[in-house]
């Protein structure tokens, strides 16, 4: 990089500490790729140049150890405003309550102007130990408005406050109290679909699980898998080539496991890790996606495999390119945007 624009890329970078990154990414495409360097490619991939752009900001902000769960929460919160985006037209958002497995959780419904008779019962990523409906508000915005879906976004309650399951058992109940209340949400009860991003994924593949072999439960119209943990005992190739610096790291990581599942004895049970259910038959479609540049990436792959292998209808979308996390940066131009319109095309299809 010349001085010209390394003095550019550090005085929009320490604008973006101030604000965010909507001024670097209002830079003409030519320019941003020069500002990320010179291409990442690793296991076959290119990884796509504005999120290179946007790592390469990340490290010049403050590092804060993850030290305890308050602070890891208030990192995450000023993460996912770095790229707010104009947050998507709806008819209305309302704060609810909905049924947890002891008590009543916080929750929000989104519902876009040409809403369909289709649910998405959302559970947002963080490890089971960050994140809340504040940092996936602008995600499940974009899914409501784009799909023509109401979403019901639930927060669910975190570790290390509450281990696992407790998580995976607010999950099923807030999924069995939206499909018992439908006709109040203004949704088809046939059409109320479970998904989430990461550990949000993880708990939507043991409610899909947990409502086949629990004999009476409701199941899902679908599932939706976005990059998920579905498996906290064995290690994968990809947690060694993605294990620093490509926004989950192996450290965060083993940081999340041993908060969310303190008693290492827990982590075979499929209730916490769906990839080790003996059996897989007779689940609900499957909407799988799997980042290139992501640890989780090779225990996606494997559990769209495991799906397939027993006789699951599935999609699976890789995005080669994309890296851990990227459905919050749907803001940022190219591949990032793209991954959201299939994903909301594909929810169209099913549950509008």
């Amino acid at each position: 990089m010349n001085s010209r624009l390394d003095s550019a890329f550090r005085d929009t970078a320490t604008a973006v500490q101030a604000n965010a990154l909507t001024p670097l990414y209002a830079l003409p495409a030519a320019v941003r790729r020069r500002l990320a360097g010179a291409p990442v490619q690793i296991d076959g991939n290119t990884l796509d140049p504005d999120l290179q752009l946007l790592l390469k900001v990340e490290n010049l902000l403050p590092r804060t150890t993850k030290t305890d769960a308050a602070t890891a929460r208030a990192k995450f919160r000023a993460l996912c405003r770095l790229i707010p985006g104009k947050p998507a037209e709806l008819q209305r958002v309302t704060d609810l309550t909905v049924r947890g497995a002891a008590g009543q959780l916080g929750a929000r419904l989104y519902v876009p102007r040409d809403a369909g008779r289709g649910l998405l019962v959302f559970f947002h990523g963080g490890g089971w130990v960050v994140g809340d409906l504040g940092t996936h508000d602008g995600l499940c915005r974009a899914i409501a408005a784009d799909a023509g879906i109401r979403v019901l976004s639930v927060d669910y309650r975190l570790a290390p406050e509450a281990p696992a399951p407790t998580a995976a058992e607010d999950a099923i109940a807030a999924f069995t109290w939206a499909v018992d209340h439908a006709e109040d949400l203004g949704v088809d009860p046939g059409l109320v679909a479970v998904g989430g991003d990461s550990a949000g994924g993880n708990l939507a593949a043991v409610v899909a699980q947990q409502s086949v072999r629990r004999g009476d439960l409701p199941r899902p119209a679908l599932q939706v898998l976005l990059y998920p943990a579905v498996d906290l005992v064995a290690r994968r190739p990809s947690r060694d080539l993605f294990s620093e610096g490509f926004i989950l790291s192996e450290a965060d990581i083993i940081w999340y496991r041993d908060h969310y599942t303190p008693d290492p004895t827990l982590r075979p049970d499929p209730i916490v890790s769906p990839l080790r259910a003996e059996d897989l038959t007779g689940l609900p479609p499957t909407y799988l996606t799997t980042a290139g540049f992501d640890p989780l990436r090779d225990e996606g792959l494997d559990y769209a495999k495991a799906l397939t292998s027993a006789g699951n209808p599935l999609t699976h979308v890789p995005h080669p390119t994309l890296t851990h996390g990227y459905a919050n940066l749907l803001t940022l131009p190219g591949k990032t945007r793209q991954a959201h319109t299939h994903l909301v095309n594909h929810l169209r299809s099913v549950l509008h």
